[in-house]
């Protein structure tokens, strides 16, 4: 059915493994002989329109048209920034902005709908600042067996699933994720908000590498290997290949660059100590970003890793879970964000083997130090879930963040999950997809928002539970489920 170059296929492998796959490369050959990178990403959006895909059954599909107002009224807002909920309140969306937030009456816009939300609480949509939209819920035996059509078809299934657990921005950290979101931004499919990095861009041998031996030894400069054309990943070796794969994503419409420094869980052939780029060829990516005015997130568990990264004018650093104390006071003095994730059990992440075991087995060891530091050094942290593989896994996307409650309290997680990844998320500067305010209930912001049955600032595992507890959730002044008028 497929080949691989390891012993054995199990979820221990990247989804960049796909090429490895015969059938795929027929698939890709068929759509078009000559498809560059870009050409096969925007031919998988194409493969999506012209198979007429329409919002599934479970979100409600918005009616066409001019949006009429709308005016909640009879809730509790949580703001996404403030620790309490404030009560009296009436709240008007025109379009895909919150126009006006009052008190006492509010006189309706002629043709507005009238909800009432019971005394429920308000907050913010969930943003999720580490997600691979193609890759999360598929198992990888599914990823290398299926032709490119179904492997697109099941991402946007699984993004109109991200949506309905309350999540209405991600921020995409690897995988051809190009077309999908500009299908959801064109009405096509149902989901969040994506701001994509495209391929993550990794040395030969290091995390993402997960081309056959077969196409070793690599030439600089060399046609690209079939992992590359599907924008799972680039292989850089010297700065100006890293110049060139970076602007590569750029062209495609990144919003942020992702460059990996080390290994990773989920490449078998990589350690968690070692290192990928030396620090000229990071700050090669560092520089070509800035060119077009956004930044660069480095993979990196150690501290070797991230204090190269930082030295090379990295501003975000993702994972870490393996840092110490010297390191974080450094990101801390330097203002650099940590996108880190809340491993602590195997129940967290698809089922492991051999190397990416090992590799596991450190990261939850040292997921309560990275935490711990994080906070008593007031790093900027935001959350995310790097859920891979695995739809039983992206269904505890919501859970994961009640792990939290092991350092923190119930409001400061709801802020990480809304206004401080937001925040985040405007980094990109002129190559935000969304301008706007994210994050946050307040006059003039996007209109992403959730109205829940209990208060999440007492009970935070009510996140946990999307399909009971929230009652309504909206995005971009579009209303995707609503039981209140149900």
């Amino acid at each position: 059915m497929f080949s691989c170059t390891f012993d054995q296929v199990d979820l221990a492998c990247c989804p960049t493994c796909l090429c490895c796959q015969p059938q795929l490369q027929s698939v890709a050959r068929r759509i078009n002989r000559d498809l560059s990178r870009r050409g096969f990403v925007a031919g998988a959006g194409a493969s999506l329109a012209s198979l007429g895909l329409v919002p599934p059954a479970r979100a409600r599909a918005a009616p066409p048209g001019p949006k009429p107002p709308i005016v909640f009224v009879s809730f509790l807002l949580f703001d996404g920034k403030s620790k309490t909920l404030r009560g009296g309140l009436r709240l008007l969306v025109e379009g895909n902005r919150i126009k006006l937030i009052a008190t006492g009456d509010l006189s309706p816009p002629e043709g507005a709908q009238m909800i009432d939300c019971g005394g429920r609480v308000m907050m913010p949509g969930l943003i999720d600042a580490h997600w691979h939209t193609i890759f999360a819920a598929l198992p990888i035996s599914a990823l290398f067996s299926a032709d490119v059509g179904y492997i697109f078809l099941a991402a946007s299934a699984e993004a109109e699933r991200t949506l309905m657990r309350g999540f209405t921005t991600v921020r995409d950290l690897g995988g051809p994720s190009f077309a999908l979101k500009q299908a959801i931004d064109d009405g096509l499919a149902t989901g969040p908000r994506i701001y994509p990095s495209g391929a993550m861009i990794t040395t030969t041998g290091g995390h993402g590498d997960m081309r056959p031996l077969s196409d070793l030894p690599r030439s600089p400069g060399g046609p690209p290997s079939y992992l590359e054309r599907t924008g799972a990943a680039n292989i850089a070796d010297n700065a100006g290949e890293v110049r060139l794969r970076v602007r590569e994503q750029l062209l495609q419409g990144a919003s942020q660059i992702k460059l990996v420094g080390g290994g990773g869980v989920a490449t078998p052939r990589t350690t968690l100590d070692m290192l990928t780029f030396g620090e000229p060829e990071l700050r090669a990516g560092v520089e070509a970003a800035a060119d077009r005015n956004t930044y660069v997130a480095v993979h990196a568990y150690p501290s070797a890793a991230i204090r190269r990264a930082v030295a090379a004018g990295v501003q975000c650093i993702e994972h870490g879970h393996l840092m110490d104390e010297a390191t974080a006071r450094l990101m801390a003095e330097k203002g650099i964000w940590l996108s880190t994730q809340p491993f602590v059990s195997d129940d967290d992440t698809a089922p492991m083997t051999g190397q990416s075991r090992t590799n596991l087995t450190q990261v939850i060891a040292g997921t309560n130090t990275v935490y711990a530091l994080a906070k008593e050094h007031k790093i900027k942290t935001a959350f995310g879930t790097d859920c891979l593989f695995s739809s039983k896994v992206t269904e505890r996307q919501g859970f994961m963040l009640t792990h939290l409650t092991r350092w923190y309290d119930n409001a400061d997680i709801l802020k990480m999950a809304t206004s401080v990844n937001a925040e985040l998320l405007a980094m990109s500067g002129p190559r935000n997809p969304y301008p706007g305010k994210l994050g946050v209930i307040e006059e003039g912001a996007l209109a992403d928002l959730l109205v829940i049955e209990g208060n999440p600032v007492d009970d935070i595992t009510l996140v946990a539970r999307p399909d009971t507890h929230f009652m309504i959730i909206m995005k971009d002044g579009k209303i995707y489920k609503d039981t209140l008028r149900a």
